[in-house]
Formats: C-alpha cells, sequence, structure tokens
C-alpha cells in the first residue's frame, strides 16, 4: 500500500507537468485546427532559459535566496518563452494557416528540428545539471522498510499548476481573449466578421500556450535536476499523447489526460519495468487512437455546409 501511494503522488506531479504542456496542443488546435509539433521544443528551451537565469542570478549576480531567484527564474522565463513563440507563430505558421493542410504540419516539424539542433550547439548535446535545491522531504507515513514522503518539489509543483491552471480558466472564460478564443474556435470567419482581431487572437493563444509551457519547463528542471536538448521530443509527444487522450481541443482533457499519462508512467515504471515506461505512455495513444478517437472529453466535429 505504502508504494502505491508513492507512485500516486509521484505520478499526480509528473502528470501535472504534462498537463501543463498539453494545454498548449489543445489550445492551437482548439483555436487554429494545427497541431504544433514544436511545442515540445518550446518547452525544452524554456528548460533552458530557465536554468541559465539561475546561474546568473546566483553564482555570477551572487542572489542568495532561492525562493526569490526560483520567482524571478518563473517569470523571465514565461517571458521569453511567450515572446519566442511569438516569433515562431509570425515567422513560420501564420502565412501558412490558409494553405493546404500539410504544410503548417511540415513548418512545425522543420521548427521542431530547429529548436533541438539550435539548443544542441548553443549548449552542447549533453545533460546540464541543475545545482540542487529545496530538498526538503516530509514524511507523511511509516511503513516496514518503506515511508511514503511528499518534497517540497512536488508540493511546489502542484501548487504552480494549480495556480496556472485557475488562471487561465479565468482568462478563458471571464475576459474578451478568451470570447475571442472561443469565437476564432466555432469559426474565424464569422469572428473576423464580428470584429475579432484573428490573428491577434491566434497569437495571443500561441504566447499562453509558451508561457505554460515555460512553468512545465522551470518546474521539470527543478523536480528532475538535470536538463537536455533532447527532453523536448519524449516530453512533447507524451503531453501531445494526454491532450488527444483527454480530447484534443478541450482544456479539462489536456490536464485529465496529463494526469492519466503521469500516472500511467509512474506506476508501469514500479509495477513492471521502467525501461518500459515509454512504450506504456505510447500505448495509451495507440489505444485511444483505435477505441476512443475523440478522447475522454473531446466533442464531436460538426461538419460546417
Amino acid at each position: 500500500m505504502e508504494i502505491f501511494l508513492q507512485q500516486l503522488i509521484n505520478g499526480l506531479t509528473l502528470g501535472a507537468i504534462y498537463g501543463l504542456i498539453a494545454i498548449g496542443y489543445t489550445m492551437v488546435f482548439g483555436v487554429i485546427g494545427m497541431v504544433n509539433f514544436a511545442h515540445g521544443d518550446v518547452f525544452m528551451l524554456s528548460s533552458f532559459i530557465a536554468l541559465i537565469i539561475f546561474l546568473l542570478l546566483t553564482q555570477i549576480l551572487g542572489l542568495a535566496s532561492i525562493p526569490l531567484a526560483l520567482v524571478i527564474v518563473l517569470v523571465a522565463a514565461m517571458a521569453l518563452t511567450g515572446l519566442w513563440n511569438f516569433m515562431i507563430e509570425r515567422l513560420a505558421y501564420r502565412r501558412l494557416r490558409a494553405s493546404f493542410r500539410l504544410a503548417p504540419l511540415i513548418s512545425s516539424i522543420g521548427m521542431s528540428i530547429f529548436l533541438s539542433n539550435f539548443v544542441a550547439l548553443a549548449q552542447g548535446p549533453r545533460n546540464k545539471a541543475v545545482p540542487s535545491m529545496l530538498d526538503e522531504v516530509f514524511k507523511l507515513t511509516e511503513g516496514h522498510g518503506y515511508d511514503v514522503t511528499l518534497s517540497l518539489k512536488q508540493i511546489l509543483i502542484i501548487a504552480v499548476t494549480a495556480s496556472l491552471l485557475f488562471g487561465l480558466w479565468y482568462v478563458v472564460e471571464k475576459t474578451p481573449l478568451g470570447r475571442a478564443q472561443r469565437a476564432c474556435e466555432q469559426d474565424q470567419t464569422m469572428a473576423a466578421l464580428l470584429g475579432v482581431n484573428v490573428d491577434r487572437t491566434v497569437s495571443a493563444t500561441f504566447v499562453i500556450g509558451a508561457v505554460l509551457a515555460a512553468a512545465a519547463g522551470v518546474l521539470y528542471m527543478l523536480y528532475y535536476g538535470v536538463v537536455n536538448p533532447n527532453d523536448g521530443f519524449i516530453a512533447g509527444v507524451k503531453a501531445f499523447t494526454a491532450a488527444v487522450l483527454g480530447g484534443i481541443g478541450s482544456l479539462p482533457g489536456a490536464v485529465l489526460g496529463g494526469l492519466l499519462i503521469g500516472l500511467v508512467e509512474t506506476f508501469w515504471a514500479a509495477y513492471f519495468s521502467s525501461d518500459y515506461k515509454d512504450v506504456a505512455a505510447f500505448g495509451v495513444l495507440a489505444v485511444t487512437l483505435i477505441f476512443l478517437p475523440r478522447g475522454l472529453l473531446g466533442r464531436a466535429d460538426v461538419e460546417k455546409v
């Protein structure tokens, strides 16, 4: 029982990170009907941005307060990554939105390759270690040779994720930008006729997705203590799997899918083999596409005539 509870905590923590990344996939798809396959590499880029800023603050500028440094890192990484994704949308996607459907898909794959190779050339292809921090661990229960623990990092990840999800809900449901996004999701042409700036709304959607991916990148860096230029591919595919599992286009579905993928991966590694945890996560994608193509919370497509 202790092992189950511990893996449940670990799985929810990992799933929260996947959920933040998955929201970027599902928002872009919901608004413009395109899968941004470069989103995983945007997440990877944000983790490197976070590491560079953290080292600059603590080792060069001599900032002694780790909590303050992490707050600055989180805000700066979100801002810089959002700006980067804004430029990606302007350069790689905007002119292709009215083209044939494969054009933006090919462009997103090309941008993914560019970002991964750019970071590998700029920072080197090897792992970059993160200084140890926030290593406090709280013991929840004592078992026979196995204790259930909750680390300060896990508490921080859940708290930051919950705060960002509440903020996203408020933006989507209570602000003019959210109304514009919902209008563009239904019909971009009609939204434009009613005065919605479609280009600005799409750019804002890319920026919001990048901001959440940046938060996930900072939390990932903090949780694992290492970053690598190849992190974007695996995490991106798993987050895409989460978006499909939850129902791509559904924001609650992206969060639910992320939590489920995190739990599947963690429990598989604990009870079967950690060597095949990625296979288990991708197997969920295959099963979902075969038996539940709309996902758990997905809606049926309405054909416009």
